[in-house]
């Protein structure tokens, strides 16, 4: 050791970090010194060389790894000037100590499988459906000819050709009254409910209302923006409106197309009462869309928004109808509220991908997004039946409640099979997921009954099939459950 307490150049630190420079010094002529800085570089930051440690001269480590002196100069002269070395002069050079160890492997939060046999759990489309050989000819098609400044930034608005495609699929699909000039393109329905968040918040807004039983994403978006949420209770046509007015909310989050997750489509009436509302309280309705296309036993019913664009801020997505990843989706807002959201939108993120824009444009004008919508109808359909079907074998007397439409299914079954933490707790054992409507609101039941939000969008018919007869088997007592 020396008098400073520091390892000398040829102590254990500087000998482990010499052995990992040697590679460094191997790379071809136009990289070497490059290379070298980094080799260095990352000796220091993962503490191979420890903060004090005395480094050889630079001819000296010049002869060791057999480069030239000009190299290591300059790796010691850009590395003084990071921070990761100091230099004094006539004293030679040293690690310094403003470098930390940095993070790890990188974590992947996205979320993960459960890891059951069979997974009922709602809110997935059945990804190995996504379009890909369509999907990649568009990407080629598109970038071949996209101008050079289209790879600029882009309108926060979102690209003009992919408004117009949204706009006409709008009108045409959900009965929307639908200017492109009001319409933003954003990175899916999560922040559209945050920009209108942060809008509202601004002019005066501290809590918004929420269906109770509703969507468990829609309070944590809207906390981020400042609001608080005031759940309110639905009825059989939708939003109860005794509570609503009663509340003294100014803006309520619905989705009146298919109630998630009760499956119920707001009533004609019932839609009449809540536009009145929002206009004797000068107030907004915050319409999710999020699986409006996918009915199964009639045509969709139009969206609210058609009735009163004024009235209704309407959202929607491409997550259940192509792929969540994409994170692409739309927002019509109000005229008077528009200028504040694209400002928003703007500071936020400056607009989404341009690239990514002018693909979906083109997906739609093409045609390939209404033929992607017939195809998951189909597959979709298919797999309620087979829900139904399987609850009617091994649960008689099941309630499917709520319209033939979108991704999940609530079941209510009979008392006999219940109580519900014991069922649930069965399902368990037997590697099954389920989710209980509880899950999803304020509301509490004092019957025996077992009350489900089934999802079956990301399952095949047999997978249905054999995860209820699984349940079946554990709740019913018939043994355990064949793998």
């Amino acid at each position: 050791m020396t008098s400073s307490g520091t390892n000398p150049p040829d102590g254990p630190s500087w000998t482990t970090a010499w052995e990992l420079l040697l590679p460094a010094a191997g790379a071809p002529a136009r990289r070497r010194g490059r290379a070298l800085q980094s080799a260095l570089r990352e000796s220091v930051r993962s503490g191979r060389l420890a903060a004090g440690t005395r480094l050889p001269s630079s001819r000296e480590l010049a002869a060791d790894l057999g480069v030239s002196r000009g190299l290591v100069t300059e790796a010691y002269e850009q590395l003084t000037a990071e921070g990761y070395l100091r230099s004094d002069r006539g004293a030679g050079t040293w690690v310094g100590d403003a470098a930390r160890a940095g993070a790890g492997a990188a974590r992947d939060l996205a979320p993960r499988a459960s890891g059951a046999r069979v997974d009922f759990r709602p809110g997935t489309p059945d990804l190995s459906l996504f379009p890909r050989a369509a999907w990649a000819a568009a990407h080629k098609s598109v970038l071949a000819r996209l101008p050079h400044r289209a790879l600029g930034y882009p309108d926060p608005r979102g690209l003009p050709e992919l408004r117009t495609a949204l706009a006409s699929l709008l009108v045409r699909r959900r009965g929307v009254v639908a200017d492109p000039e009001r319409l933003v393109v954003c990175s899916g329905v999560a922040q559209a409910m945050t920009l209108l968040g942060f809008v509202l918040h601004g002019h005066g807004l501290r809590t918004i209302g929420v269906e109770d039983p509703g969507s468990p994403q829609h309070g944590p978006l809207l906390a981020a923006a400042g609001l608080g949420e005031t759940p309110l209770p639905l009825d059989d046509d939708g939003l109860a409106m005794e509570p609503l007015h009663r509340s003294g909310v100014r803006a309520v989050v619905t989705t009146p197309a298919h109630q998630f997750p009760s499956g119920i489509a707001y009533s004609a009436r019932r839609r009449t009462e809540l536009l009145d509302w929002a206009r004797s309280v000068d107030g907004l309705v915050v319409e999710d869309d999020y699986d409006g296309d996918f009915r199964y036993d009639r045509a969709p019913v139009g969206a609210l928004q058609g009735l009163d664009p004024e009235r209704v801020a309407y959202s929607g997505s491409v997550s259940k109808s192509l792929a969540p990843g994409l994170r692409l989706g739309w927002l019509l807002v109000p005229d008077r509220l528009a200028d504040e959201v694209v400002e928003r939108k703007r500071t936020m993120d400056l607009g989404n991908p341009s690239l990514d824009q002018a693909l979906l444009a083109d997906f739609i004008d093409g045609g390939g997004y209404d033929r992607q919508l017939r195809r998951c109808q189909r597959a979709y359909r298919e797999r309620r039946d087979a829900l139904v079907g399987a609850l009617d074998e091994h649960f008689p007397g099941t309630e499917v409640s709520g319209i033939a439409a979108g991704l999940h299914a609530i079941a209510r079954l009979p008392g006999r099979f219940g109580p519900e933490p014991r069922f649930l707790e069965a399902a368990r054992r037997a590697g099954i997921a389920l989710r209980p409507l509880a899950e999803h609101g304020t509301a509490r039941y004092t019957d025996s009954a077992v009350r489900l939000v089934l999802g079956y969008a990301h399952l095949t018919p047999s997978d249905i099939a054999r995860g209820i007869a699984l349940v079946a088997r554990e709740t019913q007592g018939g043994g355990p459950a064949a793998p």
